[in-house]
């Protein structure tokens, strides 16, 4: 089934010459200071009560170039310079709008390292991309084939702290069609014992990712401690190894959600899952390693955009929705159930039910509620006796 033609991001790998890192490393200094720069120029504004948009701040870029002081913006190419200051353009209209916080200024050693290059600053021919100011096209390691007739919109250049240098196209890809509607439904439970559990009984194990190089990490990181502190060499080494770690293990979360999700999205038309809060329960020093290990966050996200590639419904259940402590059976409210409880026993129907099993099924049934007639997803609260707390009061109220 074809569909609406999705823009999809491909990322490749590839190797500079020493003049390509010095001209990419210039240009991500640049981007950094002219995204600082507007910054400060907006927040001054702002105390003034007055408001400056992209059009002023690109104006302001054009006076710095002039000025002897940051002249040097100049030498770079000035398309990631614009660039920079419509993504904080962007992040001012996500503050205004509610969906994010005033923006920061960027870090010359925490902030990611990258520009972005519009159809003017690049040009690619013949499986060649070349940047602007640059003589000689990259060399990327082509892992997988651009869609037929692909015609790029931005290309993103990175650098990651692990001394790798990424390219990132964006283009439209007709490759991905709607697949034709299923008749599977499925509600997805997560945890930390294993990372999923279905409606339909089957269990997915937790990888641990983290876990595994636990030990090597741990011994970059007591080696890095033991370095002088500033830009010398050796520690510079020494991060780079612990970043390599890093890496390492996020590849592997990366790789294993992508093949998850996929095959979850390929096989179910509908997609139910609770709406967690992770931001607020990797606060939880207890349990913030192995939730941060987990990426329930980021597994949500995947399956929420190839559910709109590939034509799916994903459902989120309101997060307070008791779906562990309610029988799937008969519609019993449990009481407090510990974490440590992995199967309990319904009073009312003496139904025995794995917790996690249970939730999923509960997951299910409330996202198809949802789906067929719009009905909330948090049902009356149930006695042992199997009535619904209205109807008990109902009947207190009859003479």
């Amino acid at each position: 089934m074809s569909g609406k033609p999705v823009k999809r991001a491909f990322k490749y790998r590839f190797y500079p010459t020493d003049a390509q890192a010095a001209e990419l490393s210039r240009t991500f200094g640049c981007v950094r200071k002219v995204y600082n720069l507007a910054l400060a120029a907006r927040a001054q504004a702002w105390a003034r009560q007055e408001r400056v948009n992209y059009n002023q701040t690109s104006a302001l870029l054009t006076a710095w170039k002039k000025t002897e002081e940051l002249a040097f913006l100049g030498e770079v190419s000035s398309v990631p310079l614009q660039q920079s200051l419509r993504h904080l353009q962007v992040a001012f209209a996500n503050f205004f709008g509610k969906r994010a916080k005033y923006p920061r200024f960027k870090s010359r050693k925490r902030s990611r390292k990258s520009a972005e290059y519009t159809t003017s600053g690049f040009r690619l021919r013949d499986g060649r991309l070349t940047l602007a100011k640059m003589s000689e096209p990259l060399d990327i390691v082509w892992s997988r084939p651009l869609p037929e007739g692909a015609r790029p919109s931005t290309v993103t250049v990175s650098h990651d702290a692990a001394g790798r240098w990424f390219v990132s196209v964006l283009c439209q890809d007709p490759a991905v069609e709607r697949l034709p509607a299923a008749d599977a439904a499925v509600g997805i439970d997560v945890g930390l014992n294993h990372l999923l559990t279905l409606s339909t009984g089957e269990k997915i194990a937790n990888p641990r990712h983290e876990r595994r190089d636990r030990a090597r990490l741990a011994l970059a990181q007591r080696r890095l401690a033991k370095k002088v502190r500033g830009d010398g060499a050796n520690r510079a080494k020494a991060r780079r190894k612990v970043a390599k770690i890093y890496a390492r293990i996020a590849d592997r979360r990366r790789d294993h959600l992508h093949k998850l999700t996929t095959r979850l999205v390929r096989e179910n038309q509908t997609l139910v899952i609770e709406d967690l809060t992770v931001r607020n329960m990797v606060r939880n020093r207890s349990l913030a390693r192995a939730i941060s290990d987990a990426a329930w966050a980021e597994f949500r996200s995947m399956l929420e955009y190839k559910a709109v590639w590939y034509g799916r419904e994903v459902i989120a259940v309101d997060r307070f929705f008791p779906s562990s402590r309610l029988c799937s059976h008969c519609g019993t409210l449990a009481g407090r159930m510990p974490l440590s409880v992995r199967q309990w026993t319904c009073e009312s129907c003496g139904t025995t039910h794995d917790r996690d099993v249970n939730a999923a099924e509960n997951l299910l049934a409330a996202g198809l509620a949802v789906t067929v007639c719009g009905a909330g997803v948090r049902p009356q609260r149930r006695t042992p006796g199997g009535q619904s707390a209205t109807k008990q009061k109902a009947l207190r109220r009859e003479p």
